[in-house]
């Protein structure tokens, strides 16, 4: 495992967009729309898996590989979600959570088959941040988001995560937010954290987009609102070029 993580846009220092794939979205038809989009963007590279899976990750993954030479991570909802076809994993820990199966168990059952993989691994601390309903990742998690308007919470917990030695920090909505992440939010974590920051949830337009960059976020996600619009793929990538000029 090379753990270069700069060769995928993590410490680049210029802003970066990636796009998340839920296996159980797309058909190869509407998947394959969504990677040329993709590619023709520019993006920086793509997510696949989600808090509940019925289709198969590595499928959606062969069927990527077929039509784009981005790279390719795994964003696994559960152990299940594994494949050496992917470059790399975001190996997350749910730090805002206190459920120990997320912190800890379901990565030592998962640990024997990512090292056989041999693929990279990025550990990320993933902070789970409430956006106005519950999400498919605090259901299935069992877990608490942190509130909204806590950003003291969200600022320490990011800060345990950097120095519990994880590499990426990830404040998230959850899938089909109604609202993103608060700004204020992003910008006290990114003082406070030197490791790159990803933000996701509830990204519908540019205009956020651009907002939440500039608040502080190194790297955007966008999912939902790519299935319900493909089209936002290369408006993100717009304002990502705006904000990194």
């Amino acid at each position: 495992m090379s753990n270069n993580t700069d060769i995928y846009s993590f410490h680049s220092g210029k802003k970066a967009l990636a796009i998340l794939i839920d296996p159980d979205a797309y058909n190869e038809v509407a998947l394959k729309e969504v990677i040329e989009k993709s590619n023709s963007a520019g993006v920086n590279f793509l997510l696949v898996g989600g808090s509940l899976t019925f289709s198969s990750v590595e499928d959606s993954i062969k069927i990527i590989r077929r039509y784009s030479e981005l790279p390719v991570f795994l964003f696994p909802g559960n152990i299940l979600q594994i494949s050496s076809l992917a470059d790399g994993i975001l190996f997350l820990s749910l730090i805002s959570g206190r459920n120990p199966e997320f912190l800890i168990g379901h990565h030592v059952l998962a640990a024997p088959e990512i090292k056989k993989c041999g693929i990279d691994v990025f550990p990320t601390a993933y902070i789970l941040i409430g956006n106005g309903k519950q999400s498919s990742v605090e259901y299935m998690s069992n877990t608490s988001p942190i509130p909204s308007d806590k950003s003291e919470i969200a600022v320490a917990t990011a800060i345990a995560g950097e120095l519990l030695g994880m590499k990426l920090c990830y404040l998230e909505a959850g899938s089909g937010a109604e609202n993103s992440v608060g700004l204020n939010m992003i910008s006290e974590v990114r003082k406070n954290i030197s490791s790159p920051l990803i933000v996701g949830g509830g990204i519908r337009s540019g205009e956020q987009a651009e907002k939440i960059y500039l608040a502080g976020a190194d790297i955007i996600v966008a999912g939902n609102g790519v299935e319900q619009n493909p089209e936002l793929i290369l408006t993100l990538a717009k304002i990502r070029d705006k904000v990194s000029s």
